[in-house]
């Protein structure tokens, strides 16, 4: 059966799930990163979690409440964490020194796989749509994925922030 599935899947998936497999793969690696993508890459991995949401569930309020509240948490929980050490910002280029994490890539992987599965199990069981478990874990598992991805970005922003606050009472010095 999951050969079945391989193989009735269309071959852009297999691309983007090679592309998302690329860019969490470069994030394995110590890094610099421009303020614009620490905010391009949550806004489009939280687009593609709430996409998920919303081919599945509609417009249906409580599916779009469920994946708010899970992000909202898992962001709460995320931002009480300091960033890593090892983290700087560069004021004068604005940019990030970051080490390599996989939490990305498994974000990513975990967005995808998702919108994967839910979709092959809906394609042979319909009927799980209307399920409570199901109307409830995939809301909120998306949620949670926006959540982190939201709270490391913001994490990041706060350091850029403190940064330039510091660098602006030096100077004022």
């Amino acid at each position: 059966m999951l050969m079945q599935i391989v193989l009735h899947t269309p071959k852009w998936v297999f691309a983007v799930f090679f592309l998302l497999l690329w860019l969490g793969a470069r994030q394995l690696l110590t890094n610099s990163v421009s303020l614009t993508r620490v905010t391009l890459m949550p806004v489009a991995m939280g687009g593609l979690s709430f996409y998920g949401v919303v081919s599945v569930f509609g417009d249906s309020l409580g599916a779009l409440l469920g994946w708010a509240a899970a992000a909202v948490v898992l962001m709460a929980l995320v931002l009480q964490r300091p960033v890593p050490a090892t983290t700087r910002y560069d004021a004068a280029e604005r940019r990030f020194h970051v080490a390599g994490s996989p939490v990305p890539l498994m974000l990513m992987m975990g967005i995808f796989l998702t919108k994967y599965v839910v979709g092959a199990a809906l394609a042979m069981h319909p009927e799980l749509r209307q399920g409570a478990v199901f109307g409830l874990a995939v809301p909120a598992l998306y949620g949670a994925f926006t959540g982190v991805f939201a709270a490391r970005a913001t994490r990041l922003w706060k350091l850029a922030i403190r940064t330039d606050a510091m660098t602006a009472n030096v100077r004022a010095a």
